[in-house]
């Protein structure tokens, strides 16, 4: 897996997103290149076999449990998934 911890400024977070209201353009254009970057990069790492997992930054200070409990559910999938694929290769060389 891979984890990013998404800023709530830089990334939007529907929670504590503010836009700025000087250059509201600038930031406007800013955000929206980020979140198309975020979108693009997790594409491009699935493709490669990684599994992305962004949680918020706000997450990790007020619910550390929670995003703990998260994060091992993911390491938990990914295992399962290379215990299948190992086993189809074992298959596959019988």
């Amino acid at each position: 897996i891979v984890i990013f911890v998404d800023g709530c400024f830089w990334h939007g977070c529907p929670k504590h997103y503010t836009a700025p209201v000087n250059n509201a353009d600038f930031w406007a254009e800013k955000l929206n290149r980020n979140l198309a970057r975020d979108r693009r990069v997790d594409a491009e790492l699935r493709e490669l076999g990684w599994t992305p997992v962004r949680v918020w930054e706000h997450d990790i200070v007020t619910r550390p449990s929670a995003v703990a409990k998260r994060l091992s559910r993911a390491i938990e999938r990914a295992e399962e998934k290379l215990r299948r694929a190992a086993r189809r290769r074992v298959d596959g060389q019988r």
